[in-house]
Protein backbone atom coordinates (compact mmCIF):
# COMPACT_ATOMS: atom_id res chain seq x y z
CA UNK A 1 0.00 0.00 0.00
CA UNK A 2 1.42 3.47 -0.87
CA UNK A 3 2.67 5.56 2.01
CA UNK A 4 -0.07 8.19 1.67
CA UNK A 5 -3.05 5.80 1.87
CA UNK A 6 -1.33 3.86 4.67
CA UNK A 7 -1.00 7.02 6.80
CA UNK A 8 -4.63 7.88 6.13
CA UNK A 9 -5.69 4.34 7.11
CA UNK A 10 -3.70 4.47 10.38
CA UNK A 11 -5.05 7.92 11.29
CA UNK A 12 -8.59 6.81 10.55
CA UNK A 13 -8.14 3.72 12.71
CA UNK A 14 -6.72 5.83 15.56
CA UNK A 15 -9.70 8.18 15.28
CA UNK A 16 -12.13 5.25 15.54
CA UNK A 17 -10.33 3.98 18.64
CA UNK A 18 -10.49 7.40 20.31
CA UNK A 19 -14.19 7.72 19.48
CA UNK A 20 -14.76 4.33 21.10
CA UNK A 21 -12.88 5.49 24.19
CA UNK A 22 -14.97 8.68 24.35
CA UNK A 23 -18.22 6.69 24.17
CA UNK A 24 -17.05 4.47 27.02
CA UNK A 25 -16.20 7.52 29.16
CA UNK A 26 -19.62 9.05 28.48
CA UNK A 27 -21.33 5.80 29.43
CA UNK A 28 -19.40 5.66 32.71
CA UNK A 29 -20.37 9.27 33.46
CA UNK A 30 -24.06 8.51 32.85
CA UNK A 31 -23.89 5.54 35.23
CA UNK A 32 -22.36 7.70 37.95
CA UNK A 33 -24.97 10.42 37.49
CA UNK A 34 -27.74 7.84 37.68
CA UNK A 35 -26.27 6.42 40.89
CA UNK A 36 -26.12 9.90 42.41
CA UNK A 37 -29.79 10.54 41.55
CA UNK A 38 -30.82 7.25 43.16
CA UNK A 39 -28.75 7.77 46.31
CA UNK A 40 -28.23 11.54 46.73
CA UNK A 41 -27.48 11.36 50.46
CA UNK A 42 -24.79 8.72 50.17
CA UNK A 43 -21.15 9.21 49.31
CA UNK A 44 -20.49 6.69 46.58
CA UNK A 45 -17.02 5.33 45.91
CA UNK A 46 -16.28 3.43 42.71
CA UNK A 47 -13.54 0.97 43.62
CA UNK A 48 -12.25 -1.85 41.49
CA UNK A 49 -10.05 -4.36 43.29
CA UNK A 50 -8.84 -5.68 39.94
CA UNK A 51 -7.31 -2.29 39.20
CA UNK A 52 -4.39 -2.97 41.54
CA UNK A 53 -1.53 -4.30 39.43
CA UNK A 54 -3.75 -5.48 36.60
CA UNK A 55 -1.31 -6.90 34.04
CA UNK A 56 -2.70 -8.44 30.84
CA UNK A 57 -0.89 -10.29 28.05
CA UNK A 58 -2.21 -9.61 24.53
CA UNK A 59 -1.02 -11.95 21.75
CA UNK A 60 -1.66 -11.37 18.04
CA UNK A 61 -1.99 -15.05 17.12
CA UNK A 62 -1.26 -15.04 13.39
CA UNK A 63 1.62 -12.60 13.83
CA UNK A 64 3.03 -14.67 16.70
CA UNK A 65 2.89 -17.99 14.83
CA UNK A 66 4.43 -16.39 11.73
CA UNK A 67 7.37 -15.17 13.84
CA UNK A 68 7.79 -18.64 15.39
CA UNK A 69 7.94 -20.18 11.89
CA UNK A 70 10.49 -17.55 10.87
CA UNK A 71 12.72 -18.45 13.83
CA UNK A 72 12.49 -22.18 13.07
CA UNK A 73 13.45 -21.46 9.47
CA UNK A 74 16.48 -19.44 10.58
CA UNK A 75 17.51 -22.24 12.94
CA UNK A 76 17.07 -24.85 10.16
CA UNK A 77 14.49 -26.77 12.19
CA UNK A 78 11.74 -28.82 10.50
CA UNK A 79 8.32 -27.27 11.04
CA UNK A 80 5.39 -29.34 12.21
CA UNK A 81 1.98 -27.67 12.05
CA UNK A 82 0.74 -29.99 14.79
CA UNK A 83 3.64 -29.03 17.08
CA UNK A 84 2.98 -25.34 16.45
CA UNK A 85 -0.67 -25.84 17.44
CA UNK A 86 0.43 -27.41 20.72
CA UNK A 87 3.28 -25.04 21.63
CA UNK A 88 3.70 -24.59 25.39
CA UNK A 89 3.54 -20.82 25.89
CA UNK A 90 4.00 -21.21 29.64
CA UNK A 91 7.48 -22.62 29.11
CA UNK A 92 8.30 -20.16 26.33
CA UNK A 93 7.37 -17.10 28.40
CA UNK A 94 8.59 -18.38 31.79
CA UNK A 95 11.97 -16.63 31.77
CA UNK A 96 11.26 -13.60 29.52
CA UNK A 97 8.17 -12.63 31.57
CA UNK A 98 9.55 -13.62 34.95
CA UNK A 99 8.37 -11.22 37.66
CA UNK A 100 5.14 -10.18 35.93
CA UNK A 101 1.93 -11.04 37.78
CA UNK A 102 -0.22 -11.62 34.70
CA UNK A 103 -3.95 -11.61 35.49
CA UNK A 104 -5.25 -12.41 32.01
CA UNK A 105 -3.73 -13.99 28.90
CA UNK A 106 -5.54 -13.31 25.62
CA UNK A 107 -4.75 -14.95 22.27
CA UNK A 108 -6.40 -13.36 19.21
CA UNK A 109 -7.03 -15.10 15.89
CA UNK A 110 -9.14 -14.45 12.80
CA UNK A 111 -12.14 -16.55 11.81
CA UNK A 112 -11.39 -19.13 9.12
CA UNK A 113 -13.78 -20.02 6.31
CA UNK A 114 -14.07 -22.84 3.81
CA UNK A 115 -13.09 -21.53 0.37
CA UNK A 116 -14.25 -23.41 -2.76
CA UNK A 117 -10.87 -22.96 -4.47
CA UNK A 118 -8.96 -24.47 -1.54
CA UNK A 119 -11.55 -26.42 0.42
CA UNK A 120 -9.07 -29.08 1.62
CA UNK A 121 -6.47 -26.57 2.80
CA UNK A 122 -9.18 -24.44 4.42
CA UNK A 123 -10.51 -27.49 6.23
CA UNK A 124 -7.03 -28.44 7.47
CA UNK A 125 -6.44 -24.90 8.75
CA UNK A 126 -9.75 -24.93 10.63
CA UNK A 127 -8.83 -28.25 12.28
CA UNK A 128 -5.44 -26.85 13.31
CA UNK A 129 -7.07 -23.74 14.73
CA UNK A 130 -9.40 -25.90 16.84
CA UNK A 131 -6.41 -27.87 18.09
CA UNK A 132 -4.61 -24.61 18.90
CA UNK A 133 -7.67 -23.32 20.74
CA UNK A 134 -7.99 -26.46 22.87
CA UNK A 135 -4.29 -26.35 23.73
CA UNK A 136 -4.34 -22.67 24.73
CA UNK A 137 -7.58 -22.90 26.72
CA UNK A 138 -5.98 -25.74 28.71
CA UNK A 139 -3.04 -23.40 29.35
CA UNK A 140 -5.35 -20.74 30.80
CA UNK A 141 -5.64 -18.47 27.75
CA UNK A 142 -8.71 -16.66 26.49
CA UNK A 143 -9.08 -17.53 22.81
CA UNK A 144 -10.66 -14.60 20.98
CA UNK A 145 -11.84 -14.93 17.38
CA UNK A 146 -12.08 -11.57 15.60
CA UNK A 147 -11.98 -10.49 11.99
CA UNK A 148 -11.68 -12.94 9.11
CA UNK A 149 -9.19 -14.80 6.96
CA UNK A 150 -9.91 -14.39 3.27
CA UNK A 151 -8.48 -16.23 0.28
CA UNK A 152 -7.12 -14.01 -2.49
CA UNK A 153 -5.53 -14.80 -5.84
CA UNK A 154 -2.04 -13.39 -6.20
CA UNK A 155 -0.15 -14.29 -9.40
CA UNK A 156 -2.24 -17.45 -9.94
CA UNK A 157 -1.66 -18.51 -6.32
CA UNK A 158 -4.21 -18.55 -3.50
CA UNK A 159 -3.00 -16.48 -0.54
CA UNK A 160 -4.77 -16.32 2.83
CA UNK A 161 -4.87 -12.86 4.41
CA UNK A 162 -6.10 -11.86 7.84
CA UNK A 163 -8.18 -8.74 8.51
CA UNK A 164 -9.61 -7.27 11.69
CA UNK A 165 -7.54 -8.80 14.51
CA UNK A 166 -5.42 -5.68 15.04
CA UNK A 167 -8.58 -3.56 15.33
CA UNK A 168 -9.99 -5.87 18.03
CA UNK A 169 -6.73 -5.75 20.00
CA UNK A 170 -6.62 -1.95 19.72
CA UNK A 171 -10.23 -1.59 20.88
CA UNK A 172 -9.63 -3.92 23.84
CA UNK A 173 -6.49 -2.03 24.87
CA UNK A 174 -8.25 1.33 24.88
CA UNK A 175 -11.49 0.03 26.43
CA UNK A 176 -9.68 -1.65 29.33
CA UNK A 177 -7.54 1.44 29.88
CA UNK A 178 -10.62 3.71 29.97
CA UNK A 179 -12.36 1.34 32.40
CA UNK A 180 -9.29 1.42 34.69
CA UNK A 181 -8.89 -2.34 34.31
CA UNK A 182 -5.42 -2.23 32.84
CA UNK A 183 -2.21 -1.03 34.46
CA UNK A 184 0.36 -2.99 32.43
CA UNK A 185 -0.15 -4.28 28.89
CA UNK A 186 2.27 -6.87 27.51
CA UNK A 187 1.80 -6.69 23.76
CA UNK A 188 3.06 -9.65 21.74
CA UNK A 189 2.58 -8.33 18.22
CA UNK A 190 4.79 -6.72 15.62
CA UNK A 191 1.92 -4.96 13.86
CA UNK A 192 2.77 -1.26 13.46
CA UNK A 193 -0.94 -0.45 13.12
CA UNK A 194 -1.21 -0.86 16.91
CA UNK A 195 1.03 2.15 17.60
CA UNK A 196 -1.86 4.68 17.84
CA UNK A 197 -3.58 2.50 20.46
CA UNK A 198 -0.30 2.12 22.36
CA UNK A 199 0.19 5.90 22.44
CA UNK A 200 -3.41 6.39 23.59
CA UNK A 201 -3.20 4.04 26.58
CA UNK A 202 0.23 5.32 27.61
CA UNK A 203 -1.28 8.79 27.82
CA UNK A 204 -3.81 7.24 30.22
CA UNK A 205 -1.05 5.97 32.50
CA UNK A 206 -0.81 2.37 31.28
CA UNK A 207 2.66 0.83 31.09
CA UNK A 208 3.16 -0.97 27.77
CA UNK A 209 5.70 -3.77 27.29
CA UNK A 210 6.52 -4.83 23.75
CA UNK A 211 7.17 -8.59 23.59
CA UNK A 212 8.88 -9.27 20.29
CA UNK A 213 11.38 -11.59 18.68
CA UNK A 214 15.15 -11.26 18.55
CA UNK A 215 15.06 -12.32 14.89
CA UNK A 216 12.97 -9.38 13.66
CA UNK A 217 11.84 -6.81 16.25
CA UNK A 218 9.50 -3.99 15.24
CA UNK A 219 11.47 -0.76 15.69
CA UNK A 220 8.34 1.38 15.74
CA UNK A 221 6.84 -0.51 18.68
CA UNK A 222 10.23 -0.53 20.39
CA UNK A 223 10.22 3.28 20.36
CA UNK A 224 6.50 3.65 21.13
CA UNK A 225 6.35 1.35 24.20
CA UNK A 226 7.88 1.73 27.67
CA UNK A 227 10.00 -1.41 27.54
CA UNK A 228 11.00 -4.12 25.08
CA UNK A 229 11.47 -7.82 25.79
CA UNK A 230 12.74 -9.99 22.95
CA UNK A 231 12.35 -13.76 22.68
CA UNK A 232 15.69 -15.26 21.69
CA UNK A 233 15.95 -17.77 18.87
CA UNK A 234 17.56 -20.25 21.26
CA UNK A 235 14.57 -20.03 23.64
CA UNK A 236 12.08 -20.67 20.85
CA UNK A 237 14.01 -23.59 19.34
CA UNK A 238 14.62 -25.21 22.76
CA UNK A 239 10.92 -25.18 23.68
CA UNK A 240 9.91 -26.37 20.22
CA UNK A 241 12.38 -29.27 20.28
CA UNK A 242 11.49 -30.30 23.84
CA UNK A 243 7.80 -30.75 23.06
CA UNK A 244 8.59 -32.95 20.04
CA UNK A 245 10.58 -35.43 22.16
Amino acid sequence: MPQGPMRFFIRRKALLIRRKALLIRRKALLIRRKAFLLFPLLTIYFWDNNNMGNCILFIDGENFLYKIKDVLKQENLPQSKTSLAEIDLGKLFKEPLKGFDIKRKIFYVARLHIHPETDKKSGDLIKLQRKLRNSLVNQGYEFIIAGNVRAQKVDSKIVFREKGVDVKIAVDLVSLACDKKLTTAILCSSDSDLQPAVKEIRERGVEVIYLGFEASPNKGLTYTTDRTILLRNSEVSTIYNSQKE
